[in-house]
């Protein structure tokens, strides 16, 4: 991965692969970013935005760009976030997923993940009834 994307180029990549649903924006992001406990990974192709507070690992969004999906690059973003979150003291990584979104759940899954909850009709969807969040969790490896 290159360069650190910016809010911008992150809103931008959100808006394109998020097509079901709200992307977020440049402001989003910028906020988000202030945060000592937020961190990105990856660069404008591919990145993960991450809360690690305390003992626990958030993935607040990922998001490849669709030119450059089925090429690794989320697999890898991920291993990156976990890593990273793992030095600032992580012991357990949490996300959700909408239900309907296969290729990330399928993912999670891959990369070790396993359901622990359901939101449901949490994703609203501008053509069709919203969809149920799953919940996700993995025990991190730890030095301890």
């Amino acid at each position: 991965m290159a360069n650190l994307p910016s809010p911008a180029e992150m809103a931008a990549t959100h808006t394109a692969a998020f097509t079901q649903s709200r992307p977020w924006s440049e402001a989003e992001f910028t906020d988000l970013l202030d945060s000592p406990f937020t961190f990105t990974v990856g660069d404008a192709r591919c990145f993960a935005l991450v809360r690690v507070i305390v003992d626990e690992a958030e993935l607040l969004t990922i998001a490849t760009h669709p030119d450059h999906q089925r090429q690794g690059l989320a697999r890898a973003v991920m291993q990156v976030w976990r890593t990273v979150a793992t030095q600032r003291g992580a012991e357990t990584a949490f996300l959700e997923v909408a239900a309907d979104n296969a290729p990330a759940c399928e993912l999670y899954t891959s990369c070790g993940f396993s359901n622990c909850g359901n939101r449901p009709g949490y994703y609203s969807r501008q053509n069709g009834p919203a969809v149920d969040a799953i919940l996700m969790r993995q025990a991190l490896p730890t030095d301890k």
